[in-house]
């Protein structure tokens, strides 16, 4: 005889699989309550450093070299900053060029940071984000940065205390560190004294992302501000 199912068992299947793929439906929802990325204002950075320090415009750019116009266009965002501006204005506020992009990221003992959700800041020709928001690592910065095709850190040569190292994620990078230049690619690493005169570039057609982590040898030093520049 044939073996029929009873209505109460196909009820009881229907009731299964709806369970199921509501289930599913739920897993593939956003999970809600994650934090937006934070996007670092360096215009408005720049204005509260000259503030705190009671200087007007035109006072900082008598300082500083730049122009009037040019602050005002970084201060209210309609223009970003080449590294060297940056380190220029950073040199006149006396300040770390790391101040121009900093941010109210609570203080932890632990920075856990989903991608798209750490604190990102513009300068020309890029962008950089702080991998450690909220902890500071002793002796080191950890940062993720993306090169647009053909920047680069300027012609005059970097120098600083400590160590470099660099990690490329994505597209092509080269270093030269001395008089010898080295390409890295995908998944090449480069690690250095930072004492030696060094420069980079990004060589490629796309824009680059590599890892790089800067180990100063004095507390005092700064070499984020040697390398990046607010837009």
């Amino acid at each position: 005889m044939p073996n029929f199912t009873q209505p109460s068992e196909i009820h009881t299947q229907i009731a299964r699989r709806r369970k199921w793929r509501r289930r599913l439906s739920e897993d593939r929802e956003p999970i809600a309550g994650n934090p937006a990325p934070v996007e670092i204002d360096v215009g408005h950075c720049l204005r509260k450093l000259r503030a705190d320090r009671g200087l007007s415009i035109r006072a900082l750019a008598g300082i500083s070299g730049l122009n009037v116009n040019t602050l005002s266009l970084i201060e209210n965002g309609k223009t970003s900053p080449s590294v060297s501006t940056l380190q220029q204005v950073a040199a006149a506020l006396q300040a770390p060029i790391t101040a121009f992009f900093e941010t109210d990221v609570p203080k932890n003992n632990i920075s856990y940071l989903k991608d798209g959700q750490r604190p990102r800041g513009a300068f020309a020709h890029g962008t950089l984000e702080d991998l450690g928001a909220g902890l500071t690592l002793h002796g080191g910065q950890p940062l993720l940065v993306t090169l647009e095709p053909k920047a680069d850190s300027g012609p005059t040569p970097i120098v600083h205390t400590g160590h470099e190292f660099v990690f490329c994620l994505e597209g092509h990078l080269s270093y030269t560190i001395e008089d010898r230049t080295y390409p890295l690619e995908p998944n090449d690493s480069l690690l250095f004294e930072a004492h030696l005169p060094h420069r980079w570039q990004n060589v490629g057609e796309t824009p680059s992302r590599s890892l790089l982590v800067m180990c100063p040898a004095d507390e005092d030093d700064q070499p984020t501000e040697r390398h990046f520049t607010p837009e």
